[in-house]
């Protein structure tokens, strides 16, 4: 069965920051310091989803998704981080499962999605060893509670955008602007990975995997500078995140300057124990070249000729099939299935004088980065699931609520949902698409 879904995660959707027993996370912090977020705001309700996630559930069972990623909330789970479960926590998530269950909608879970507990950052977060042990227990206390009724778990949502916009630029939380001094936190969440996939794998867990953002990288030129600089950022962003999993070690550093002191023996067998599959978050290829900022070995020069989102992001469809063969043509017989566990674009989108929201522009995208997924099992890569992102507008960290990228409308004020034109077109490419693999292509 081919996965077709939607994704959202918890901070940027459920709001109800001060219910259930829920603790503070590093962006509930985050969003109170001035300055930090575009226009000012917080995820404090953002969709509401605690209180409004039977209506929710509703608009995904119309959508005709077969499964939903989803992200837990570790402060929900455990309030400082650490100690026994938050009951009230796990029963909220247990609702949500047996609902999407109700509906014939298979959950995938994300066990972290940023949302940090504020109490381990304030013990060093990422950069601690003990964090990656702390949250291979509270892996533990979710699938003692879940694992028998969710099929999917993802550990960590991309941790080289975690690593990078919020300990290296510090954009994002917790902060830290930390440049090439950040690579620790990569090798802390990979570690907690490993740790959380001893767990899950301890307690039944039925699909294991990892997601990580990835990207094509683009030289801006065949000027050697370029090229090496090229190559500098294909290490940091793709292989530094792939490698250790699927490699079981880490690319070489050396000639950046760098190394990863932090590394222990048996630290790799841990972080490359064998996966169900790779989820692979998908927005741009990235153009290139040779530095021109201190303390980086490469300069991001943008990917111009493309039409572009509100995000400003180049929308080249192709590149997610480039993606995928290029994974596949690195890794070989290392690369287990894979799962597109976001792909999507913001658009500026308001209701018209009808009430309807005409999302044509996310239409394209959509119907684009289908058919280039679509090409891309055609040339043999084992790709059996597609999750939009998002299922609902909602608060995009640093940008706040300036940017859409919903297949409903949220009305911020209100919380009123709106399901978009797009969201009647990936509907129907459901509806006559069908299930669009094979045995051979089935999870099981």
């Amino acid at each position: 069965m081919f996965l077709w879904g939607t994704a959202t995660a918890s901070y940027q959707i459920e709001g109800g920051v001060t219910e259930g027993g829920r603790g503070v996370s590093i962006w509930d912090t985050f969003t109170r310091e001035p300055g930090r977020v575009r226009d000012g705001r917080t995820g404090d309700v953002a969709c509401d989803h605690y209180h409004r996630w039977p209506e929710d559930v509703a608009l995904m069972a119309d959508l005709g998704v077969n499964s939903y990623r989803l992200s837990i909330a570790w402060p929900r789970i455990q309030p400082e981080g650490r100690g026994p479960a938050n009951q009230a926590g796990l029963d909220f998530y247990d609702r949500l499962t047996d609902a999407l269950h109700e509906r014939g909608i298979l959950p995938a879970a994300t066990l972290f999605h940023w949302d940090l507990p504020q109490a381990l950052e304030d013990e060093g977060g990422w950069l601690n060893r003990d964090t990656p042990h702390r949250f291979a227990e509270y892996a533990a206390l979710v699938a003692d509670r879940l694992a028998d009724r969710i099929p999917m778990w993802i550990t960590l949502n991309e941790p080289f955008v975690h690593m990078v916009y919020g300990h290296a630029l510090g954009a994002h939380a917790p902060g830290r602007a930390l440049l090439l001094d950040a690579l620790p936190v990569a090798h802390h969440q990979l570690l907690g990975h490993g740790l959380a996939v001893r767990a899950l794998r301890e307690r039944g867990a039925e699909r294991v995997l990892i997601t990580n953002n990835c990207t094509p990288v683009w030289p801006a030129s065949d000027d050697p500078a370029d090229l090496a600089a090229a190559d500098a950022y294909d290490t940091l962003h793709n292989r530094l995140f792939n490698d250790p999993v699927l490699l079981g070690s880490y690319p070489d550093l050396s000639a950046y300057g760098v190394t990863l002191d932090c590394v222990r023996d048996g630290d790799l067998d841990l972080i490359s124990a064998p996966l169900d599959g790779l989820g692979v978050n998908y927005y741009n290829p990235t153009r290139i070249a040779a530095p021109t900022t201190e303390g980086l070995p490469f300069t991001d020069t943008g990917v111009t000729g493309h039409p572009t989102t509100g995000f400003g992001w180049p929308v080249v469809p192709d590149g997610l099939r480039e993606l995928l063969v290029g994974l596949r043509s690195r890794y070989g017989d290392a690369l287990p299935p894979v799962y597109v566990t976001e792909n999507g674009c913001s658009q500026p989108d308001l209701p018209g004088p009808d009430g309807v929201v005409d999302d044509q522009a996310r239409i394209a995208y959509l119907e684009g980065h289908i058919d280039a997924l679509e090409q891309a099992r055609a040339e043999g890569v084992d790709v059996r699931g597609y999750y939009v992102w998002s299922l609902l507008d909602n608060f995009e960290w640093a940008e706040g609520f300036t940017q859409r990228f919903g297949l409903v409308h949220v009305d911020f004020a209100t919380g009123k949902r709106t399901p978009k034109a797009s969201y009647h077109w990936f509907r129907d490419r459901i509806a006559t698409g069908g299930d669009r693999s094979d045995d051979a292509n089935s999870p099981h």
